[in-house]
């Protein structure tokens, strides 16, 4: 794809770019995105900073391709995070759960491109005054924490897209190679895509976490935990509680008393589908099997290509202007 922004700001063959899950996001994963053209990142929100530093070095030992590293800036051991990617020579950090204004600088005298998530128009605005060189745009469909303005992907691009002429990433509902082009034709350079990956066999997430994904259906997944923080999971006994909580006008303390520690672990990377917190996005119901990387890379393409053809040659997209 010359000439697409997100391949030539990256170095990379398609402008797809991996999500950095918690607990999903290892170096298998990345490598293996990376090495088939996209962009693989390894999240670094499931991660002690020494852990974060064996996965960045797992990951340059398989691939000589580019790759990156997500970090939620609102980690507690923020600041760790950013001397290991610096000390490793990370060239690409994906930021998000905080304001890019305090690392940009910092992460841009070492070399390092930085892409920041977003979830509406307004904060693309300040990631713009920042000096971020391209913008996630992530849309209410998708999984983990998400935005309180709750606006979904059909109505975030466009309006990003107006608000500013940094490189765009879509992110949030995209799973398939028709989606990616739809979220281009609106205005997006390229895609993040999160669950469709974390249900690969690369993925690190648990066995029982990617069948509970695959067996799901239209609506299993909400979003909850608005009155802290507003995050997508899939229905499960905890959901349950949670839900019941909050109809009872639970307070913050309660609510955070009942999150406990370690739930997003404890469901996704241990597999734990009771008591666990389930992360996925609205498109784990139609994933409907566990893939190699490279089998997802090339359903992506070939969908993608097909539809392109289809949308300048099928008489099915074209109607009288008069």
């Amino acid at each position: 794809m010359s000439g697409n922004r997100i391949c030539n700001l990256f170095g990379i063959k398609y402008p797809i770019v991996q999500g950095g899950m918690v607990w999903c996001s290892g170096w298998r994963l990345a490598s293996s995105v990376s090495n088939c053209g996209g962009l693989g990142l390894i999240g670094a929100g499931s991660m002690h900073p020494e852990l974060l530093e064996e996965h960045i070095r797992q990951t340059k030992s398989a691939t000589k391709k580019p790759f990156g590293v997500n970090i939620p800036l609102l980690y507690p051991e923020i600041e760790k995070l950013i001397d290991i990617v610096i000390r490793e020579g990370v060239k690409i950090v994906f930021t998000s759960a905080g304001s890019p204004k305090k690392y940009t600088s910092l992460l841009h005298e070492h070399g390092i491109l930085v892409a920041h998530v977003i979830s509406s128009a307004a904060f693309a605005i300040k990631c713009e005054e920042a000096g971020v060189d391209a913008i996630v745009a992530e849309g209410f469909e998708a999984g983990g924490h998400n935005g309180r303005e709750e606006t979904t992907t059909l109505t975030l691009i466009p309006a990003v897209r107006k608000a500013t002429s940094l490189p765009l990433i879509a992110a949030g509902g995209i799973a398939t190679g028709r989606g990616m082009l739809s979220t281009m034709i609106l205005g997006a350079d390229g895609v993040q895509i999160g669950s469709r990956f974390a249900i690969s066999n690369e993925s690190s997430a648990h066995e029982n976490f990617k069948k509970y994904v695959v067996n799901s259906r239209e609506g299993d997944t909400l979003l909850s935990i608005k009155d802290l923080t507003p995050v997508r999971l899939l229905r499960n006994k905890f959901f349950e509680q949670v839900r019941q909580a909050e109809s009872n006008c639970a307070s913050k303390e309660e609510l955070k008393q009942l999150l406990g520690k370690g739930r997003a672990k404890k469901g996704i990377f241990e597999g734990d589908l009771n008591e666990g917190e389930l992360e996925i996005g609205q498109v784990a119901s139609i994933i409907d099997d566990v893939l190699p990387v490279a089998e997802i890379m090339d359903a992506l393409l070939s969908e993608y290509f097909t539809a392109q053809k289809e949308l300048l040659n099928s008489s099915h997209y074209q109607f009288d202007n008069e």
